[in-house]
């Protein structure tokens, strides 16, 4: 694998001289290249390297799908060309692709107001910190470069601790951003990404009560868990895919996971 030091001055100017409005067509493809396992599994590289160091909340998704990789590597691309620095194509990168649509967004502020986590920060909603200015929300991903399988987005299969490049990339990358903000809040957008930042807490840098698993995810796709998780729709509507009592136990074990770090807050 690529040295973490060096790993975009190696890519940047490749996605630099990419043609196009696609920097991952066949013929940019192989430069791009990060690794490749048993003909399977590859990781690209995308400019998702900037990390928010002034960050309150750390939001964390699976890997960064293809048309996120596009929207990043285009936006570093114009940043570069027009003469600004590798750290400003990479700020600029990551706040164009990362996860800001607005109605998933405006979900996720929902359901981190719904647990108190604004009344954590003592802010009257968490929507105030999605501020490009003041960079108070990280946005990564357990896996912080775009991962494949097969030529299809990675979706948690194979399981990311027990492929090696995958635990290796959380166990370089991952755990560079968790050194960086360890005193954040952070969020998993489903199942995958918990199971990579627990592992970071068996390895000590972070604690089980700073990691706010159990929320669904917000994207509208999950309209039913979010309404659950909201308590919007009677319970005797949902379907039987949504499991809405278990959704709803998890609600009330984050809401006890803020008031802990809340009281801890006040004591320090």
């Amino acid at each position: 694998m690529v040295e973490q030091i060096s790993i975009h001055q190696r890519f940047l100017p490749v996605i630099a001289r990419a043609g196009g409005s696609d920097p991952y067509s066949d013929r940019n493809t192989k430069d791009l290249l990060v690794y490749k396992q048993d003909g399977a599994v590859e990781v690209m590289y995308s400019p998702f390297d900037h990390i928010a160091r002034h960050a309150k909340l750390v939001i964390v998704g699976i890997t960064p799908g293809r048309a996120q990789a596009i929207n990043a590597a285009v936006a570093a691309r114009a940043q570069i060309q027009s003469g600004r620095s590798a750290e400003e194509a990479l700020r600029a990168a990551k706040l164009t692709a990362s996860f800001s649509g607005g109605g998933t967004r405006n979900n996720l502020v929902r359901m981190m107001d719904g647990i108190g986590l604004n009344s954590l920060f003592d802010i009257a909603t968490t929507a105030s910190l999605f501020t490009e200015a003041s960079e108070q929300v990280h946005f990564t991903s357990a896996l912080r470069y775009p991962v494949f399988v097969n030529g299809e987005n990675y979706n948690g299969n194979p399981h990311m601790l027990k492929t090696p490049i995958l635990r290796e990339m959380i166990e370089t990358y991952l755990v560079e951003e968790a050194e960086a903000l360890r005193d954040a809040v952070w969020i998993p957008l489903g199942p995958k990404p918990a199971i990579a930042l627990q592992h970071l807490a068996v390895l000590g840098l972070l604690r089980s009560e700073q990691i706010l698993d159990g929320m669904p995810h917000p994207s509208g796709a999950n309209a039913e868990r979010v309404a659950a998780f909201l308590g919007t729709k009677p319970l005797d509507q949902f379907s039987s895919k949504t499991n809405a009592t278990q959704i709803m136990a998890a609600k009330k074990n984050l809401i006890e996971k803020i008031a802990l770090l809340k009281s801890e807050g006040d004591a320090a």
